[in-house]
């Protein structure tokens, strides 16, 4: 019996591709790298506009109001973030100055550092999400059409866990 051809959408038996070199899996993630770029630069101005905030910051501002208790290790957060501990030292810093997050000790632990968001934080993370979040939804809409935009919050996983 003949193998039947394979359907258009379907990588070749070297797993590429039949529209290039890459496998179906690299373009995907090219895709993806493109997308996130592309809502990057979009929210650049508006959170330093909104927040007066570096979009680094911003994302540590995500992480924070993203936890129960509003609150994560110095360590998690690089982690989290794939940042350097040292470039994330100045970045709260940055933060704390600005009255958004509060720096504590971890109890039992002389050199752990545990930053939580203060009211002040809360506060405009509340304000300025939802007009950030449309900036999002529409960035991804001019790349997929609804039905795709659905698939691709149903596929993507959620945040991996924070705590510990």
């Amino acid at each position: 019996m003949a193998a039947s051809p394979a359907p258009d959408d379907q990588p070749g038996p070297d797993g590429t591709d039949k529209d290039g070199l890459l496998p179906a899996e690299l373009r995907a993630w090219m895709r993806l790298l493109a997308a996130a770029g592309t809502i990057e630069q979009r929210l650049h101005s508006q959170v330093k506009d909104a927040l007066g905030v570096s979009h680094d910051e911003f994302l540590v501002l995500c992480l924070l109001a993203d936890q129960p208790g509003a609150a994560l290790r110095m360590t998690r957060i690089a982690e989290l973030l794939g940042r350097p501990k040292t470039r994330l030292t100045y970045q709260i810093a940055c933060l704390n100055h600005a009255d958004l997050v509060a720096r504590r000790s971890v109890c039992g632990d002389k050199r752990g550092i545990e930053v939580a968001l203060t009211d002040k934080g809360r506060r405009l993370l509340l304000e300025v999400s939802p007009a950030l979040a449309e900036t999002v939804t529409q960035a991804i809409l001019e790349m997929v059409d609804h039905r795709e935009c659905d698939t691709l919050r149903g596929l993507l996983p959620e945040a991996p866990e924070t705590a510990g």
